[in-house]
């Protein structure tokens, strides 16, 4: 059974940083296309950044040199570092493991599989 759970979300000034963190079980990183999505009130889930299994990174432009996505396979964990924080990126986050990523078609991936997202406040 597939398992993915997010944390390190949080409440942050702007101009601050946080971490996400990623954990997943049941399936190995190095087969499936990792991707972090947000999603604001009332709009449609949207890529934020997201590797593929062979290491391939893309960035979302709004957060285009201001996060950092990147994965330790030992540990089965996906982490996001967002930095230099707006309001604009008030959202929440949700980790993903997905055959088709931006750019990239990940076909040893068993599924399409989301965790329950973590909330991100980035206040004034």
């Amino acid at each position: 059974q597939v398992h993915l759970e997010e944390s390190g979300g949080g409440s942050v000034q702007a101009g601050g940083s946080l971490k996400l963190s990623c954990t997943a079980t049941g399936l190995l990183f190095t087969h499936c296309g990792m991707a972090w999505y947000r999603q604001f009130p009332g709009k449609k889930r949207e890529v934020v950044s997201s590797m593929s299994a062979v290491g391939t990174t893309y960035y979302a432009e709004p957060v285009m040199g201001r996060f950092t996505i990147y994965q330790d396979n030992a540990k089965n964990t996906l982490y996001l570092e967002m930095d230099d924080l707006t309001t604009e990126d008030t959202a929440v986050y949700y980790c993903a493991a997905l055959i088709v990523i931006p750019g990239s078609y990940n076909g040893r991936c068993p599924g399409d599989y989301w965790g329950r997202g973590t909330q991100v406040t980035v206040s004034s």
